[in-house]
């Protein structure tokens, strides 16, 4: 069973999905170690991660594509992607989606901003035409090779339209063939169940940093969620945010080391060498050079 068939496969029989945001091979490795059955690529988190900037649209498809097929091919569980706006018209979304298929992983987001996009919890955002996102996943739908491989449509319109405005889109875009909505910045419950009301079609609700407070998206407990019906939540800020927590604290104990000359030794710190080694496969790696090289003979 290829990814796209266990990612529908998931959709179809699991109740619940959680999604870790990852956007290099340490964390995808990390989430398919940690027993997550799918991950999915945050758009933010890349951009930031290669880029070194705000995730402002700059990342083209070619990066974006390029990174995701390394992430895809590195773990057993499939991977969404964040295909950010399909960069173009509905004919530019039609090659998006075909080069996404062909990188390995199970699905895209598809957003309705305005290019160049940005990030769905900052400010200044704009949304392109309702007619013209249902053309977009029309065009998404009819590239795709495999059935399986899953139309994730985003909208942003809660900030520019309101709810009302989102829920006719996200009729829309079910109706044009979207096998997820994914309302980004919903503001509470009561907008999530309208949503959820009203597609028709399984739901995804960003969550961010998951095991924290954010001042857009209210920390929603897990079980209310699924309660009310969303089937998939994605976890984009959550996996970037602890990294950059560790390293920070990491830094800040070496430069300590540097003005006192004192040795640290913090295991509470930093993972262990063996600990890289099994997350990243050398073991196995190693018995493929005994297989097929003379190496130790």
């Amino acid at each position: 069973m290829n990814p796209r068939n266990r990612f529908r496969q998931l959709l179809k029989n699991e109740p619940f999905i959680v999604s870790p945001g990852v956007y290099d091979g340490y964390s995808i490795r990390l989430a398919e170690a940690a027993g997550f059955k799918t991950a999915c690529t945050s758009g933010a988190a890349v951009s930031n991660a290669l880029l070194g900037i705000p995730d402002i649209g700059v990342m083209g498809l070619a990066e974006n594509v390029t990174h995701c097929r390394h992430l895809a091919r590195s773990v057993s569980i499939p991977l969404t992607a964040d295909a950010d706006t399909g960069y173009g018209n509905p004919v530019n979304v039609f090659h998006t989606v075909q080069l996404f298929e062909e990188a390995g992983v199970a699905g895209v987001n598809l957003e309705d901003q305005v290019s160049p996009k940005r990030c769905g919890h900052m400010p200044g955002k704009d949304v392109i035409s309702q007619a013209e996102m249902v053309k977009k996943i029309e065009a998404a739908c009819l590239a795709r090779r495999d059935d399986d491989f899953v139309i994730i449509a985003r909208t942003d319109a809660i900030a520019v339209e309101g709810i009302d405005g989102a829920v006719k889109r996200a009729r829309a875009y079910a109706a044009a063939g979207a096998d997820m909505i994914f309302p980004d910045a919903v503001r509470n419950e009561d907008d999530i169940k309208r949503l959820v009301d009203a597609a028709g079609i399984p739901i995804s609700i960003n969550m961010g940093f998951g095991i924290r407070n954010r001042p857009t998206t209210p920390l929603i407990p897990l079980p209310r969620l699924k309660e009310i019906g969303v089937k998939r939540i994605s976890l984009p800020r959550m996996l970037p945010a602890a990294a950059i927590h560790g390293m920070r604290q990491a830094l800040a104990v070496m430069q300590d080391v540097i003005a006192t000359g004192v040795p640290a030794d913090r295991p509470d710190l930093l993972a262990g060498i063996d600990d890289i080694m099994e997350l990243m496969g050398y073991e196995s790696m190693r018995a493929l050079e005994k297989q097929l090289t003379t190496l130790d003979e």
